[in-house]
């Protein structure tokens, strides 16, 4: 069991990460990979990963093993950013942070590079930036218009959840293996019983394609404190169901819908989508007529979200 203790400041402090989480969605997949019991739910994406796989990803896997402890050094970021900054603030963890992480693993053959690794050794760390680099271009890249997608969605349902019950009751709503009993968020864990005290902190939650049993936190009590949640497999919007969304709204439009669901203001969905600020003005308006999102003025932009409508479309 993991019990997170709140105070009234952390729970004003609480927050969702603006989108999926590229190292976090690295170091998931990693186990995935060797998760037998996670073939249901991907095992197309595990079939065409392998299939592809740089070599270093090995060295990866030694890193990041499916159970017990992976180096909290892999995840230093919380919520959407580049998969390179990502990457370039691995490599810039300092070496005791290196060597007391890597002391935890459990396990009896180390490749020699991960005693070089620990060591803070500079060619090692590139080789490690190279195979992040490489594992991502090849794994993940491919789907992460995927990824996002259904990250997004998940946002706009955790919107929708504080809006209607408050703090408290978005974050009793997170997983089935979470509970609220003020102050303390409990998690089921297959872990010993564990006790995080935020101490006014606050908590990011970041929602995860690839995290799919139960949420996850570090282990570091140094870091700053994030949980890491499995999105709702409903809003997984791929396959039969993608080409359905496109067959009905088109391609354009559905990937507005997507990107809208998640909040956005109408140069971000250009951006976005690739289209001009006008073309972008125009989808949205067309979705917001049929009901399927809302917008709203902030300050010099307008805001665009995803519609209850919108969202039960989405899924």
């Amino acid at each position: 069991m993991l019990r997170v203790h709140f105070t009234a400041e952390d729970l004003a402090r609480v927050r969702v990460a603006a989108g999926p989480d590229p190292m976090w969605e690295i170091l998931l997949s990693l186990h995935v990979l060797r998760q037998r019991s996670a073939t249901p739910v991907f095992g197309a994406w595990r079939a065409a990963a392998k299939a592809t796989l740089p070599d270093d990803t090995r060295w990866l896997m030694q890193l990041a093993p499916p159970v017990g402890y992976s180096p909290d050094f892999l995840t230093p970021t919380a919520g959407s950013c580049a998969v390179d900054a990502g990457i370039d603030a691995v490599l810039s963890t300092p070496v005791e942070s290196l060597r007391a992480d890597l002391e935890q693993l459990d396990c009896p053959r180390l490749d020699p590079r991960t005693h070089l690794l620990a060591d803070g050794d500079v060619a090692t760390l590139d080789s490690l930036g190279d195979a992040l680099r490489g594992y991502y271009s090849h794994a993940l890249a491919p789907i992460w218009d995927e990824v996002r997608a259904v990250v997004d969605a998940d946002r706009a349902v955790r919107a929708r959840s504080f809006l209607d019950n408050g703090c408290e009751g978005m974050l009793s709503a997170l997983h089935p293996t979470i509970s609220w009993s003020s102050p303390v968020l409990s998690i089921e864990s297959r872990f010993p019983l564990r006790d995080v005290r935020l101490r006014g902190q606050g908590l990011v939650l970041v929602p995860s394609y690839f995290c799919w049993e139960r949420p996850i936190m570090l282990r570091d009590p140094r870091r700053a404190p994030v949980l890491v949640y499995p999105i709702a497999r409903d809003l997984h919007v791929g396959g039969a169901g993608r080409r359905s969304l496109e067959a009905l709204l088109g391609r354009t439009r559905a990937a507005a819908l997507e990107v809208i669901a998640g909040g956005c203001t109408t140069s971000e969905l250009a951006r976005r989508l690739g289209i001009s600020a006008a073309s972008a003005s125009a989808h949205a308006s067309v979705l917001r007529d049929a009901g399927l999102a809302v917008a709203q003025r902030h300050r010099n932009s307008v805001l665009h979200t995803a519609s209850a409508l919108g969202v039960s479309l989405l899924a």
